[in-house]
């Protein structure tokens, strides 16, 4: 019989990980390498002390400038003076204190002043081009209006079978979806959701609205007329679609006036509600000092408290240009 000889048997590494100086791996003579096509006699989990050379903490970091941050807050701000404005013309028209024809007339005022000063801002090329544009502007208005003021019967009757609270209800939720969803980035044009929302929670509201020559008729004068919903859509169209396209061009060829504008904004958004509804106005004031003023400055703060870290453990990225490949 042959006897086992007595071998050596060289102790296995069990400490996995990163190199605590106790010696997990052969020694110096074989130097680690950070490497997976090649065998080494490491352990596949094996890193050594200069694993956490490679460490990099907020790499890319933004710095913020508070007023640098407060101009772009003012397009929120806006955004909701715009919507507190629409809904100071509908508690006007609700009340009966402005009749839906001179709500009427003074948008399509408006909407003529703005068209007037948006085509005075912009590049001045040819005058044949320009005709052209000005020609299928008119084209695309009057298509809207003859189809909105066609179609307003219709709209009017789509919630009378809804109670007041769910319109209301509905009203909020889809005013703060246009909001939420509005593209502060590049408002010029709106967004199709934001437009879409806003224009729901117009055709709402007008359906909420009393009659003006019904009541003289004798009949329901609950139901609104058929130039309440027409008028609410135009306004919705002016506050929530041209109005953007003007505010952006205004920014962009005017920068210094457009904080005036947006102070102009915030001031009529609290005024006109003050002027019905003070409460509604104390909340819209805080509301717009908030998203101004407070937020910015929790935005700066918070900056010191970020630590995202890279390193060697991150996914491998391909930097290389692969367009060549998609054609």
């Amino acid at each position: 019989m042959l006897k086992n000889s007595p071998t050596s048997v060289k102790p296995q590494n069990k400490l996995m990980g990163a190199d605590s100086g106790l010696g997990t791996g052969p020694g110096p003579a074989v130097p680690w390498r950070k490497v997976l096509w090649e065998r080494q006699p490491f352990p596949d989990n094996y890193v050594d002390h200069r694993f956490l050379e490679e460490l990099r903490r907020n790499e890319g970091l933004r710095q913020y400038r508070y007023w640098a941050v407060v101009r772009e807050a003012g397009l929120v701000a806006q955004q909701i003076s715009c919507v507190a404005l629409f809904l100071t013309l509908w508690l006007y028209m609700e009340q009966g204190l402005l009749s839906p024809s001179t709500l009427l007339w003074s948008g399509l005022l408006c909407a003529l002043l703005g068209y007037g000063f948006y085509q005075a801002l912009g590049p001045q090329g040819d005058s044949d081009s320009q005709q052209r544009t000005r020609w299928s502007d008119l084209q695309s208005a009057s298509i809207f209006l003859s189809f909105t003021f066609g179609f307003s019967p219709v709209l009017r009757t789509l919630t009378e079978s809804v109670s007041t609270d769910t319109v209301y209800a509905m009203t909020a939720l889809m005013l703060l979806a246009h909001l939420v969803s509005f593209p502060y980035a590049q408002p010029s044009p709106p967004g199709s959701l934001s437009l879409n929302a806003a224009l729901f929670a117009s055709v709402c509201l007008a359906s909420r609205l009393p009659g003006d020559h019904r009541a003289s008729r004798g009949l329901n004068s609950s139901s609104p007329s058929s130039l309440h919903t027409f008028t609410m859509l135009c306004w919705a169209l002016l506050v929530f679609a041209l109005w953007p396209c003007l505010r952006q061009r205004l920014r962009e060829c005017a920068p210094q006036g457009f904080g005036c504008v947006c102070l102009l904004m915030g001031l009529s958004g609290v005024g006109g509600l003050g002027s019905i509804w003070p409460g509604g106005a104390v909340l819209l004031a805080a509301v717009l000092g908030a998203v101004t003023l407070l937020c910015p400055l929790l935005l700066i703060r918070l900056q010191s408290d970020k630590d995202n870290i890279h390193g060697p453990w991150d996914e491998a990225e391909i930097r290389e240009d692969l367009a060549r490949f998609l054609r």
